[in-house]
């Protein structure tokens, strides 16, 4: 199965009222004004859509919940960033089938935009300013800022704000999105730091629906780097599907031959291994029944509560064996971490 989605197209929007006393959700009202709108009592508890079935999980993806972030709190990061910061949106119109949001949410993984941007963005520069060391903050764990981009230009907001109010400190986002275009000319004082997440084209295309393809993601990773982002790579999730051996090192090959000679100077490399879930498993077999099996009773175990992660013997075999492909073509550049 391969689902393309270039654009999004809103057909429902579910709304909290008082997202008309915000500048963007007024923006947004006036954007999607002929598409149909549903006002709710609260983003994160809709019980029209908690009831629909697992077959509808795909039309689901098409709405547009708009509401207000209430929790600002930061969750400690000892990864990439310092803190993960609950930003401007939630979900995503892609359809991974391994998407943790999915887990957290059950099938409610549609896109969530808060319109309160400017409260968000005052608590994140006043904390920066207040801590002595030079943080780096986590803005996109919970959605994808280069798909948000194309719907609400948040992610120039944040950059241009960012930097104007801030002599420190420095946001990451990661991304399968190659829609980068908007934010290649900002001056973002290399303290924004994007990271592309990639995968064997086959695993794309039949697992990680709706994103952008391998040439597309590469493709923008060089035109970060030419605009001077510190531009990253993930490999990621990691899925021991069968030949993932060849299929791996088949992309870090193809990496080191697309990558423009200014990317391959820069750009550093997380790896992560897929977690799966038993709510991965019940929607994709009724919303995406001809798709990839991901669940492996020989090669998973249980993590936590209806959580299923790789075993430890396979897990340290990937490890060795993608870090030796790392080293091997990218020898100069830093892997920060593999887990």
């Amino acid at each position: 199965m391969v689902i393309i989605l270039k654009n999004f197209n809103v057909s429902k929007i579910y709304y909290e009222p008082d997202i008309l006393n915000y500048p963007l959700g007024k923006k947004l009202f006036e954007k999607y004004k002929d598409i149909e709108k549903i006002p709710i009592e609260n983003h994160n508890n809709i019980p029209e859509l908690r009831s629909n079935s697992n077959k509808d999980f795909v039309k689901m993806k098409s709405y547009l919940i708009i509401g207000t972030r209430k929790s600002l709190k930061w969750v400690p990061n000892n990864k990439i960033s310092d803190y993960l910061v609950p930003y401007t949106s939630s979900g995503c119109m892609a359809m991974c089938l391994y998407c943790y949001l999915v887990c957290n949410y059950n099938k409610c993984s549609y896109l969530r935009i808060f319109v309160n941007r400017e409260q968000i963005m005052k608590n994140i520069i006043k904390k920066i300013e207040e801590n002595d060391s030079e943080l780096i903050l986590e803005i996109g764990s919970n959605s994808d800022l280069i798909l948000e981009e194309t719907i609400t230009s948040n992610l120039t907001w944040t950059i241009k704000e960012f930097i104007s109010n801030t002599i420190k400190g420095k946001l990451t986002f990661p991304t399968k999105f190659h829609m980068v275009d908007s934010i290649l000319k900002l001056d973002h004082q290399k303290r924004i730091i994007p990271r592309m997440s990639v995968n064997p084209k086959s695993i794309i295309q039949t697992v990680e629906l709706g994103t952008s393809n391998l040439d597309e993601r590469i493709e923008a990773i060089n035109k970060l780097a030419d605009a001077n982002y510190p531009v990253g790579i993930l490999i990621a999730p990691v899925i021991f599907v069968e030949n993932w051996k060849k299929l791996y090192k088949d992309l870090i090959i193809y990496l080191n031959k697309k990558l423009s000679e200014k990317a391959k100077e820069i750009i550093f490399f997380e790896v992560i291994f897929m977690t799966y879930s038993f709510v991965h498993n019940a929607i994709n077999s009724e919303a995406f029944p001809h798709s990839p099996v991901l669940f492996s009773k020989e090669l998973m175990v249980g993590r936590g509560k209806g959580k299923y992660t790789y075993k430890n013997e396979l897990r340290a075999e990937g490890t060795l064996y993608i870090a030796s492909l790392l080293k091997k073509y990218f020898k100069n550049n830093e892997i920060k971490y593999i887990s």
